[in-house]
């Protein structure tokens, strides 16, 4: 049984920055691949960014150079680091975990408002 509990999202002006955090339960965090998606009215949820097991990274193009994921294996945390944020950046995002490839597990996700 995995949960997992995102915070951090909020209103912030174009520019700006944000930090969310996805804090994990169960044991299997620090051998998951941990994920940010998001999703907003009409829109497929979409990749973020993810980061594997060993470190390794991979973002949308839309979020290169802006946002940076990151995980804390010792505190079972997944980061994201949203900065210079833009109005199209306004989603609900969410933190996911997967596990050997097989299985998913989802935050309720946290809102990001990024008014101009």
């Amino acid at each position: 049984q995995v949960q997992l509990v995102e915070s951090g999202g909020g209103l912030v002006q174009a520019g700006g920055s944000l930090r969310l955090s996805c804090a994990a339960s169960g044991s299997i965090f620090s051998i998951s691949v941990m994920g940010w998606y998001r999703q907003t009215p009409g829109k497929q949820r979409e990749l973020v960014a993810a980061i594997t097991s060993g470190g390794g990274t991979n973002y949308a193009d839309s979020v290169k150079g802006r946002f940076t994921i990151s995980r804390d294996n010792g505190k079972n945390t997944v980061y994201l680091q949203m900065n210079s944020l833009k109005p199209e950046d306004t989603a609900v995002y969410y933190c996911n975990l997967q596990f050997l490839r097989q299985f998913d597990y989802w935050g309720q996700g946290t809102q990001v408002t990024v008014s101009s």
